[in-house]
């Protein structure tokens, strides 16, 4: 009879703290389904409902569009009857992919302008960063006069080299 009177005895204080894990196991187990309801409601919530689109004229600017020329450009010259070589590797940033696909047609014309201009270069003034920038700006200004001529309207915003190697 001890023992039952003993067990009798920690069963109240056995009971309450038992109470209290089983109290907060519930908690933790409700605020846990609580969570991962709410986030599987909003996640469906917001994928079923699609998002407008304005058609509308765009506000700024519109993201840029790179068109790359392949292959790339070499081009020969002599400096001081020296052979030289050059190879430029072109990328074009424009705005509208629309108007970079009509100016593809014209292509051969821009190529055939941009040898002639890079043949026609200086070693001295290329080896130098404002040498290859001023080249740069004028073959940007080769593109958009072959861009305005044909399609009436400046495409390229402008000409990026990607790969520049003198030799």
């Amino acid at each position: 009879m001890a023992k039952s009177e003993a067990a009798a005895v920690k069963d109240p204080a056995t009971k309450g703290k038992l109470k209290m894990i089983i109290l907060i196991v519930v908690g933790l187990l409700l605020a846990i389904g609580v969570s991962v309801g709410a986030t599987w409601y909003f996640m469906h919530s917001a994928q079923s409902k699609p998002v407008p689109v304005a058609e509308a004229a765009p506000v700024g600017k519109q993201p840029a569009v790179f068109e790359p020329m392949a292959p790339a450009f070499v081009a020969n010259y002599t400096q001081n009857g020296r052979q030289r070589y050059m190879q430029v590797s072109i990328t074009l940033m424009g705005r509208n992919q629309a108007d970079l696909e009509a100016l593809r047609v014209h292509m051969p014309l821009i190529r055939n302008n941009l040898v002639m201009l890079f043949s026609g270069q200086n070693f001295d003034t290329l080896a130098t960063p404002v040498g290859q920038e001023m080249l740069r700006q004028k073959a940007t200004a080769s593109v958009q006069e072959v861009a305005q001529k044909e399609l009436g309207k400046v495409v390229i915003e402008q000409l990026l080299f990607t790969n520049f190697v003198l030799q």
